[in-house]
């Protein structure tokens, strides 16, 4: 269970890019972060992880306090929280399987990562990993030789590999078409659901939160203000969200239960 309590974020003088949050996400729960850029929904994942220092508050992955840790324990924190990147953060000139295979970097010894010369049972998970989610068949493949779909199935399997408590994902449809971005997170809710993983998505096509995620959270100018279920997610919290002005790929209900049939279908 990730619980964030009175989470700040400042630079210098000016206005908080994150005012005093409180989130619980638990269970194998999908939560997405909506709102207009600059809102601070990457600024607040960046903070879980510690790629960003919090000014102040509290974040704990199943009662683990985070913003304390420093040095080796903050490391060890780490590899309890996988990420994934809208730019997928893939090593273009190694294999499929040596991307993946990154993912257990902080469990091996220095000679095992230098060399690359990972337990048996590391291979076995990540051959087993990359089958559920259709790219066992490019394992020896080099990482630029795939699609933007592919890549960021790698990069979800290097995450998963880390054998984290709870996934936060970076806008991972962003650089993706249409069909693809459905694929995509349509994986990411199965996968929380048949691991029993906690995902927190930072998102800006609202169609997609509210088809693919169990709550959404809307933030604008730092602060938290919608906390609710899709079908609560209406007109009203929309304009609250996004000052009245239309939010990124905003295409209505109907639309959004096609595009849900579709990616179904897909997946």
């Amino acid at each position: 269970m990730l619980q964030i309590t009175n989470l700040v974020k400042s630079y210098g003088k000016n206005e908080p890019v994150l005012n005093n949050l409180d989130l619980t996400v638990e269970g194998s729960s999908v939560v997405s972060i909506v709102g207009a850029s600059g809102a601070g929904k990457s600024t607040m994942l960046r903070c879980i992880n510690r790629l960003v220092e919090p000014t102040s508050g509290s974040i704990k992955l199943n009662g683990m306090e985070l913003v304390d840790l420093r040095g080796g324990d903050l490391r060890h924190a780490r590899r309890k929280i996988g990420m994934v990147f809208q730019g997928f953060n893939l090593i273009d000139r190694l294999s499929v399987m040596e991307n993946v295979l990154s993912g257990r970097l902080g469990y091996v010894s220095l000679f095992q990562a230098v060399t690359r010369r990972f337990p048996q049972s590391d291979i076995d998970r990540a051959f087993h990993l990359m089958e559920r989610v259709g790219i066992a068949h490019y394992a020896d493949k080099r990482a630029d030789e795939l699609s933007g779909g592919e890549r960021q199935r790698v990069a979800v399997v290097r995450a998963l590999m880390q054998e984290p408590e709870i996934l936060l994902a970076d806008e991972p449809t962003a650089s993706l078409d249409p069909k693809t971005s459905q694929q995509i997170m349509s994986l990411l809710k199965s996968l929380a659901s048949e691991m029993s993983l906690p995902v927190l998505i930072n998102i800006h096509n609202v169609t997609q939160a509210r088809m693919y995620t169990d709550r959404i959270v809307g933030m604008r100018h730092g602060n938290m203000i919608f906390d609710g279920g899709p079908k609560d997610f209406n007109q009203d919290a929309l304009d609250a969200v996004y000052g009245g002005i239309e939010s990124p790929d905003e295409e209505g209900v109907d639309s959004a239960n096609e595009e849900r049939n579709t990616a179904e279908a897909l997946s």
